[in-house]
């Protein structure tokens, strides 16, 4: 599975490259920080505007990057000042 998220500190941002590109190829709007609002970073057509652009995708302190991680892992997106990463999912109890 191929999940975006952004390596670098200040968080999740499409360009405005990227937000034309999904919304004329998929007519789907996109706000420029819709990371979590997005909700689905698997969404293909945000997977396929970060292959396609590349560098190009990436919006204010954003530095996107494609994970690929196995279909069968629970998985979440953690992040500390906005730099992102894959996590695998664990129980906790407090």
């Amino acid at each position: 599975m191929k999940v975006v998220i952004s390596t670098s500190y200040g968080g999740f941002s499409l360009s405005e490259t990227a937000r034309a590109y999904i919304a004329n190829k998929y007519n789907k709007i996109i706000d420029e920080y819709a990371g979590n609002e997005m909700g689905d970073r698997t969404d293909p057509a945000l997977i396929d505007a970060v292959e396609t652009l590349g560098k190009e995708a990436n919006g204010t302190y954003a530095d996107l990057k494609i994970v690929e991680i196995p279909d069968d892992v629970k998985w979440h997106i953690a992040e500390y000042d906005g730099s992102e990463w894959v996590a695998e999912n664990h129980r906790k109890w407090s």
